[in-house]
């Protein structure tokens, strides 16, 4: 009849856990037998002796249990440094995935801000209409200086008389913003009021001298700054 012994039996006789002693059966490292439902480990035939009364010295039990005992720890430990380098793979993974993301949104804010920018830029009114406005004045006034002054003064006050509507004058100008827009016509409605030279009413419509409309644009200009 074969030396059976019940694994929680060889389990504290060798100083190790039970959990230990049912992964040895299961990798073939220890000889078992079912017997009934239950589980025995088959002692060999050293072994049965050992049982029997032939116990080995407390140095010898001492020395394999100290050996049985490294080498679960060295299992252990081989499995903690495989679990940390796989855990260290997948960190340094989600880390460039995240630094990839971060660059790609700021590439997109760049974008957008820089879209920004030229939207706002290309809201702000022209300004040189304004500037050709004040060379061509500056030109006649040096025209004036040259020529004949009586015939240069006849010449300004012609061009002082040709008057525009106002809604047409910020059309030309490519005037679109409506803050802009309700700034000039209260100004021009002011001035009209006191009774300017160079603004009027008529059919109900506000008409502007070219010098006029000049200086009342500058003047929103500069409100606005």
């Amino acid at each position: 009849m074969e030396n059976l012994i019940k694994p929680v039996d060889y389990a504290a006789k060798m100083g190790i856990s039970r959990q230990a002693v049912y992964a040895k059966i299961k990798k073939g490292l220890l000889p078992s037998r079912n017997v009934g439902g239950k589980i025995y480990i088959v002692l060999e035939e050293e072994e049965a002796k050992r049982e029997g009364g032939n116990e080995p010295s407390l140095e010898s039990q001492s020395a394999e249990k100290l050996l049985e005992a490294k080498d679960e720890t060295i299992a252990v430990l081989k499995e903690t440094i495989r679990d940390l380098k796989e855990t260290n793979r997948m960190i340094t993974t989600t880390l460039r995935s995240e630094v990839e993301l971060l660059k790609e949104a700021f590439g997109e804010m760049k974008t957008l801000y820089a879209a920004q920018i030229e939207h706002i830029r290309q809201e702000e009114p022209a300004r040189i209409p304004l500037a050709e406005i004040e060379e061509e004045t500056g030109a006649e006034r040096n025209e004036t200086l040259e020529g004949e002054k009586s015939d240069s003064r006849n010449t300004q006050s012609k061009k002082e008389e040709e008057f525009i509507s106002l809604e047409r004058f910020l059309e030309e100008q490519g005037i679109r913003k409506k803050s802009l827009k309700k700034r000039l016509k209260s100004l021009a409605r002011e001035q009209m009021e006191k009774g300017k030279r160079g603004v009027r009413s008529r059919n109900g419509s506000i008409e502007l001298s070219s010098a006029k409309a000049a200086k009342i644009l500058e003047k929103a200009l500069k409100k606005k700054a």
